[in-house]
Protein backbone atom coordinates (compact mmCIF):
# COMPACT_ATOMS: atom_id res chain seq x y z
CA UNK A 1 0.00 0.00 0.00
CA UNK A 2 1.16 3.51 -0.80
CA UNK A 3 2.33 5.44 2.27
CA UNK A 4 0.85 8.80 3.23
CA UNK A 5 3.81 10.92 2.06
CA UNK A 6 3.85 9.22 -1.34
CA UNK A 7 0.07 9.56 -1.57
CA UNK A 8 0.25 13.30 -0.90
CA UNK A 9 3.05 13.69 -3.48
CA UNK A 10 0.94 11.76 -6.00
CA UNK A 11 -2.06 13.97 -5.30
CA UNK A 12 -0.05 17.17 -5.75
CA UNK A 13 1.57 15.82 -8.95
CA UNK A 14 -1.86 15.91 -10.63
CA UNK A 15 -1.95 19.71 -10.21
CA UNK A 16 -5.29 20.00 -8.42
CA UNK A 17 -6.67 23.41 -7.52
CA UNK A 18 -6.04 24.49 -3.92
CA UNK A 19 -9.64 23.83 -2.84
CA UNK A 20 -9.34 20.22 -4.04
CA UNK A 21 -6.20 19.70 -1.97
CA UNK A 22 -8.04 21.09 1.07
CA UNK A 23 -11.00 18.79 0.36
CA UNK A 24 -8.64 15.80 0.10
CA UNK A 25 -6.93 16.67 3.39
CA UNK A 26 -10.29 17.16 5.12
CA UNK A 27 -11.59 13.85 3.79
CA UNK A 28 -8.39 12.12 4.90
CA UNK A 29 -8.72 13.54 8.42
CA UNK A 30 -12.37 12.51 8.74
CA UNK A 31 -11.75 9.03 7.34
CA UNK A 32 -8.84 8.39 9.71
CA UNK A 33 -10.89 9.63 12.67
CA UNK A 34 -13.83 7.42 11.69
CA UNK A 35 -11.54 4.42 11.35
CA UNK A 36 -10.11 4.98 14.83
CA UNK A 37 -13.61 5.21 16.31
CA UNK A 38 -14.80 2.13 14.46
CA UNK A 39 -11.73 -0.03 15.06
CA UNK A 40 -10.69 0.02 11.40
CA UNK A 41 -7.30 0.67 9.74
CA UNK A 42 -6.79 4.44 10.10
CA UNK A 43 -3.85 4.55 7.68
CA UNK A 44 -5.79 2.76 4.95
CA UNK A 45 -8.96 4.79 5.47
CA UNK A 46 -6.99 8.04 5.61
CA UNK A 47 -5.07 7.41 2.38
CA UNK A 48 -8.30 6.33 0.69
CA UNK A 49 -9.83 9.67 1.67
CA UNK A 50 -6.74 11.59 0.60
CA UNK A 51 -6.69 10.06 -2.88
CA UNK A 52 -10.40 9.64 -3.64
CA UNK A 53 -10.53 12.62 -6.03
CA UNK A 54 -7.10 12.08 -7.63
CA UNK A 55 -8.69 11.92 -11.08
CA UNK A 56 -10.92 14.98 -10.66
CA UNK A 57 -8.70 17.39 -12.65
CA UNK A 58 -8.99 14.94 -15.58
CA UNK A 59 -12.64 13.94 -15.19
CA UNK A 60 -14.43 17.07 -13.96
CA UNK A 61 -16.17 17.45 -17.33
CA UNK A 62 -17.18 13.77 -17.49
CA UNK A 63 -18.70 12.65 -14.16
CA UNK A 64 -19.25 9.12 -15.49
CA UNK A 65 -15.45 8.63 -15.41
CA UNK A 66 -14.82 10.27 -12.01
CA UNK A 67 -13.84 7.58 -9.53
CA UNK A 68 -13.30 4.96 -12.22
CA UNK A 69 -10.19 6.67 -13.61
CA UNK A 70 -8.96 7.11 -10.05
CA UNK A 71 -9.55 3.44 -9.29
CA UNK A 72 -7.52 2.48 -12.36
CA UNK A 73 -4.69 4.85 -11.36
CA UNK A 74 -4.57 3.39 -7.85
CA UNK A 75 -5.16 -0.31 -8.55
CA UNK A 76 -1.52 -1.18 -7.82
CA UNK A 77 -1.16 1.27 -4.93
CA UNK A 78 -4.14 0.47 -2.68
CA UNK A 79 -5.90 -2.71 -1.55
CA UNK A 80 -8.94 -3.74 -3.62
CA UNK A 81 -11.42 -2.61 -0.94
CA UNK A 82 -10.04 0.94 -1.08
CA UNK A 83 -10.08 0.99 -4.89
CA UNK A 84 -13.71 -0.14 -4.85
CA UNK A 85 -14.64 2.51 -2.27
CA UNK A 86 -13.12 5.19 -4.50
CA UNK A 87 -15.13 3.98 -7.50
CA UNK A 88 -18.29 3.78 -5.35
CA UNK A 89 -17.96 7.28 -3.86
CA UNK A 90 -19.49 8.61 -7.10
CA UNK A 91 -21.95 5.75 -7.62
CA UNK A 92 -24.60 8.11 -8.95
CA UNK A 93 -22.46 8.45 -12.08
CA UNK A 94 -20.25 5.34 -12.12
CA UNK A 95 -22.85 2.72 -11.28
CA UNK A 96 -20.45 1.15 -8.74
CA UNK A 97 -22.76 0.80 -5.77
CA UNK A 98 -21.47 1.18 -2.21
CA UNK A 99 -21.69 -2.00 -0.17
CA UNK A 100 -19.08 -2.00 2.60
CA UNK A 101 -18.47 0.09 5.69
CA UNK A 102 -15.48 1.69 3.91
CA UNK A 103 -17.59 2.53 0.84
CA UNK A 104 -20.22 4.32 2.91
CA UNK A 105 -17.63 5.99 5.13
CA UNK A 106 -15.93 7.56 2.12
CA UNK A 107 -19.23 8.78 0.69
CA UNK A 108 -20.37 10.46 3.90
CA UNK A 109 -16.92 11.79 4.84
CA UNK A 110 -16.18 13.41 1.50
CA UNK A 111 -19.68 14.90 1.33
CA UNK A 112 -19.69 16.41 4.82
CA UNK A 113 -16.48 18.39 4.18
CA UNK A 114 -18.42 20.87 2.04
CA UNK A 115 -21.12 21.37 4.66
CA UNK A 116 -18.66 21.86 7.52
CA UNK A 117 -16.37 24.14 5.49
CA UNK A 118 -19.26 26.33 4.38
CA UNK A 119 -20.59 26.56 7.94
CA UNK A 120 -17.15 27.41 9.33
CA UNK A 121 -16.49 30.10 6.73
CA UNK A 122 -19.54 32.14 7.75
CA UNK A 123 -18.65 32.07 11.45
CA UNK A 124 -16.34 34.65 13.01
CA UNK A 125 -14.67 31.89 15.05
CA UNK A 126 -14.55 29.49 12.06
CA UNK A 127 -14.19 25.91 13.36
CA UNK A 128 -13.90 26.90 17.02
CA UNK A 129 -17.12 26.02 18.82
CA UNK A 130 -18.80 24.55 15.72
CA UNK A 131 -21.25 21.88 16.90
CA UNK A 132 -23.16 19.03 15.24
CA UNK A 133 -26.40 20.85 16.05
CA UNK A 134 -25.32 23.75 13.81
CA UNK A 135 -24.46 21.43 10.93
CA UNK A 136 -27.77 19.57 11.25
CA UNK A 137 -29.61 22.91 11.09
CA UNK A 138 -27.64 23.96 7.99
CA UNK A 139 -28.36 20.59 6.35
CA UNK A 140 -32.09 21.38 6.49
CA UNK A 141 -31.54 24.58 4.49
CA UNK A 142 -31.35 23.29 0.90
CA UNK A 143 -29.95 26.62 -0.32
CA UNK A 144 -26.99 26.43 2.06
CA UNK A 145 -24.05 24.60 0.45
CA UNK A 146 -26.54 23.50 -2.19
CA UNK A 147 -24.07 21.25 -4.04
CA UNK A 148 -23.51 19.02 -0.98
CA UNK A 149 -25.26 15.66 -1.30
CA UNK A 150 -27.03 15.49 2.02
CA UNK A 151 -28.25 11.95 1.33
CA UNK A 152 -24.61 10.81 1.28
CA UNK A 153 -24.01 12.37 4.71
CA UNK A 154 -26.95 10.40 6.10
CA UNK A 155 -25.24 7.19 4.92
CA UNK A 156 -23.00 7.49 8.00
CA UNK A 157 -25.31 4.98 9.70
CA UNK A 158 -24.37 2.41 7.03
CA UNK A 159 -20.73 3.09 7.94
CA UNK A 160 -21.51 2.34 11.58
CA UNK A 161 -22.00 5.80 13.11
CA UNK A 162 -25.19 7.61 13.98
CA UNK A 163 -25.44 11.16 12.63
CA UNK A 164 -24.56 13.13 15.79
CA UNK A 165 -21.51 10.98 16.48
CA UNK A 166 -20.41 11.20 12.85
CA UNK A 167 -20.78 14.98 12.74
CA UNK A 168 -18.89 15.39 16.03
CA UNK A 169 -16.10 13.15 14.71
CA UNK A 170 -15.95 15.01 11.39
CA UNK A 171 -15.94 18.46 13.03
CA UNK A 172 -13.16 17.45 15.43
CA UNK A 173 -11.10 15.96 12.60
CA UNK A 174 -11.42 19.09 10.47
CA UNK A 175 -10.77 21.38 13.44
CA UNK A 176 -7.46 19.56 14.00
CA UNK A 177 -6.28 20.60 10.51
CA UNK A 178 -8.13 23.92 10.29
CA UNK A 179 -4.98 26.08 9.89
CA UNK A 180 -3.75 23.87 7.05
CA UNK A 181 -7.03 24.11 5.09
CA UNK A 182 -7.90 27.76 5.72
CA UNK A 183 -10.59 27.21 8.35
CA UNK A 184 -8.79 28.60 11.42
Amino acid sequence: MIDRESALALLVSHNPERHLVCHALETEAIMAAMARELGEDAALWGVTGLLHDLDYPMTKDDPSRHGLECAALLADKLPPEAVTAIAAHNSEHTGVMPATRLDFALRCAESVTGMISAAALIRPTRMEGLAPKSIKKKMKDKAFAAAVRRENIYECDKAGMELDRFLATAIAAMAAIAPEVGLA
